[in-house]
């Protein structure tokens, strides 16, 4: 509301919105965008003032043959060329390298010779040594970095304090609370910030959260983070995801009323790209076996495998999870 009880502005200080539409809606479809799409939302991006785009992985090509995949997949520096060509210095390229699915050493350019800006470093904690390597080499090489330390309500919170104090401890730029099975509520993202940034804050770092929505809350959960000072939002256009997807980009930067953004070419997007997506197929959003792996905290692939089957008997689906967790 420009003069309602809404402030226009509300918290504008160092906020980055970041798009992970190619990334995590290409979980949705292995990748296989039509043609023009990627470069369609570069460039809206680009007029919607969004500060990173996340083009996609960077994992090996010993472990994933190009069959399968689409190219966002692996996210070649040449492909990423063809898209931005120039490229406009304001919008920031990422990719995300998964602890186990990548060897760096082969994969990565030196940041001089590179049209990538951030490395998104993503490990559980049981990985986080392994995190930690990956983060001091990708520095070395000269990029901004993020850990994104992934199921952290899975863990206890000794674990999560433990990861956190490694990961504060390299030169990453950034540390991620990631929801990843989208279990958690605004209450709990508030506590968790308290918890990251009593010892991400000490070191110099920042904060990002990534959310999912198998409880309708990856919008509520990304403004309570950025409620509590967290500045690196991850959302996607249209929500578009893994199962239930994420917080909708075009919410985020109405939300935000920032003066930065503008959601124009977002939603001209969205007719010219997104509504034709799913007009052909493609499925991703809020369902309910998505809201039923969420409330019981476990991974949302049994509620795609239980979508694929076909299947609506949702009761039958709640006792085969609790059953699942007592193995």
């Amino acid at each position: 509301m420009a003069n309602g009880i809404i402030d226009p502005l509300r918290r504008a200080d160092g906020v980055k919105v970041v798009d992970a539409t190619l990334r995590d809606g290409g979980i949705v479809n292995n990748f296989y965008f039509p043609e023009g799409f990627a470069e369609a939302l570069y460039a809206a991006d680009v007029a919607a003032g969004v500060d990173v785009i996340e083009f996609g992985y960077k994992v090996s090509k010993k472990l994933f043959g190009r069959d399968g995949f689409g190219k966002w997949k692996f996210c070649g520096e040449d492909d990423i060329r063809a898209v931005v060509g120039g490229k406009d210095a304001a919008v920031k390229i990422a990719v995300m390298a998964d602890v186990g699915r990548v060897d760096l050493r082969e994969e990565m350019l030196p940041k001089s010779q590179s049209v990538i800006d951030i490395y998104r470093i993503a490990a559980y904690c049981s990985q986080i040594a392994e995190a930690a390597e990956m983060i001091e080499y990708a520095g070395k090489m000269g990029y901004f970095t993020t850990c994104n330390i992934m199921a952290i309500s899975k863990n206890d919170i000794s674990e999560v304090r433990a990861a956190l104090e490694t990961v504060a401890r390299t030169p990453a730029d950034v540390i991620y609370i990631v929801d990843s099975f989208g279990s958690l509520s605004p209450d709990d993202i508030k506590r968790l910030c308290d918890l990251y940034g009593e010892i991400a804050y000490k070191y110099g770092k920042k904060l990002g959260i990534h959310a999912h929505n198998n409880l309708q809350l990856a919008f509520a959960n990304t403004l309570a983070a950025y409620g509590a000072g967290v500045e690196y939002l991850d959302a996607t256009i249209c929500g578009m995801g893994r199962g239930a997807g994420n917080c909708p980009l075009e919410a985020l930067i109405g939300y935000l009323r920032n003066p930065r953004y503008s959601i124009l070419p977002v939603l001209k997007f969205i007719r010219g790209h997104m509504m034709p997506l799913r007009e052909s197929g493609v499925e991703w959003g809020y369902d309910v076996p998505y809201l039923l792996t969420g409330l019981e905290n476990v991974h949302p692939y049994a509620a795609i495998d239980f979508l694929k089957a076909g299947r609506n008997d949702y009761a039958a689906f709640l006792g085969e999870i609790a059953e699942s967790k007592k193995r």
